[in-house]
């Protein structure tokens, strides 16, 4: 009694410690998700305020949101692709290590553009527009070629693929078509052309039969009739019948008077 007394409570303790872990759990799911949506509708945002600072601002200003937006849209197009291409092709495992290298740099970038845009000595700010803008050009270059290079990878992958799906099916379609390979191996012969005819032909003609009783008279099935052969005599010939042939009259019965 005891025992299962242990037992239940056991149970019941490990129902609890699993019911709060799911609950744990779930809570840290929904917390990432809500982190998620917060930190993309933050960017959504910034990215639509650097727009219109682009297009509605000139000098400074409009100089430094441009950057910001090269480099924040080159940096997350190429992020997307390589974070897509790596599920399905492992060999970019190395491309994604050296893009964080590189996001290092960009972030860094980022900030240093986002502190000079509340600058307001626009002079110096200026002044190290064309480093900045060098910078900005150099690392969107490294993260432009690391996402090209990973589309033509793929694009490679599904050309090759294509090409021997296309070879399959060439070869399937070929099969389906066997009708057409016998046409041609036998060129105009209709029913019954082209049959071959007589010894000459290669045709093992059917010999009448050899056996006792009179031969057959029937119509051979290769278009002609068959030969009577009549059976030679292998005893001595009785001298009371009388051999008759085909072309002797048949004699007259005779009378008497």
């Amino acid at each position: 009694m005891e025992a299962a007394i242990t037992i239940l409570a056991l149970l019941f303790v490990a129902l609890i410690a699993l019911g709060v872990y799911a609950t744990v759990k779930a809570v840290g799911a929904a917390k990432r998700g809500v982190d998620r949506t917060i930190t993309q509708a933050r960017r959504t945002v910034e990215d639509t305020t650097l727009r219109a600072k682009s297009f509605g601002q000139t000098g400074v200003a409009g100089e430094l949101a441009q950057l910001r937006l090269a480099l924040r849209t080159s940096m997350r197009a190429t992020q997307d692709a390589l974070h897509a291409g790596v599920a399905e092709d492992s060999s970019l495992a190395e491309s994604v290590g050296l893009f964080r290298r590189l996001s290092a740099h960009g972030l860094e970038l980022d900030e240093e553009l986002k502190r000079l845009e509340r600058e307001p000595d626009r002079a110096t700010v200026a002044g190290l527009l064309p480093q900045l803008r060098e910078r900005t050009e150099r690392i969107t270059h490294s993260a432009d070629s690391l996402r090209w290079a990973a589309r033509d990878r793929a694009r490679q992958f599904a050309d090759g693929d294509l090409d021997a799906l296309n070879a399959q099916i060439d070869i399937e379609a070929g099969a389906l078509r066997h009708w057409t390979v016998e046409e041609q191996q036998q060129p105009g012969q209709g029913p019954g052309a082209g049959a071959p005819q007589g010894r000459d032909a290669g045709v093992d003609w059917p010999e009448p039969a050899a056996g006792g009783g009179s031969g057959s008279t029937a119509d051979d099935s290769w278009g002609g009739p068959a030969r009577e052969e009549t059976p030679q005599a292998i005893t001595a010939p009785d001298p009371h019948l009388r051999t008759t042939y085909p072309w002797q009259k048949s004699a007259r019965p005779e009378t008497t008077n």
